[in-house]
């Protein structure tokens, strides 16, 4: 039996203030969106990858254990325009020689930690 394709990859986060995370993803990040399901707004972030904002009653208090990677060549460009619109960093970019990459990090509204990082090690070539 052959192992079945997969098309698309959608990751989930929750919020209590889907606007303030609509604006965050939308306008600040500029992701468009993709679906609008009412309390749930789900934003392409590559030809094939996605990211739902859910507005949720219960939201997760423990977020320490997530980590939103945006993968791009360009991590000083997305530092300096994310900063341009007011976005705070939590570490600018720098290399990491433990896993051979350029990153910084960054909060969205809602305390989830995004990485904005660049693969220097040459067998990633995706």
């Amino acid at each position: 039996m052959t192992k079945p394709p997969i098309d698309q990859q959608v990751t989930f986060l929750y919020t209590n203030n889907l606007v303030e995370s609509s604006h965050f993803y939308g306008e600040i990040l500029g992701l468009p969106l993709a679906l609008d399901q009412g309390k749930c707004r789900i934003y392409r972030v590559a030809a094939t990858s996605f990211l739902g904002i859910c507005e949720r009653d219960a939201v997760p208090v423990d977020k320490s254990t997530i980590i939103v990677t945006l993968v791009t060549q360009e991590v000083d460009r997305w530092y300096e325009y994310l900063k341009a619109k007011g976005v705070l960093f939590q570490k600018p970019p720098a290399h990491n020689p433990d896993y051979n990459i350029y990153h910084c990090f960054l909060r969205d509204p809602n305390g989830y930690l995004i990485e904005i990082q660049r693969f220097h090690d040459p067998a990633w070539n995706n």
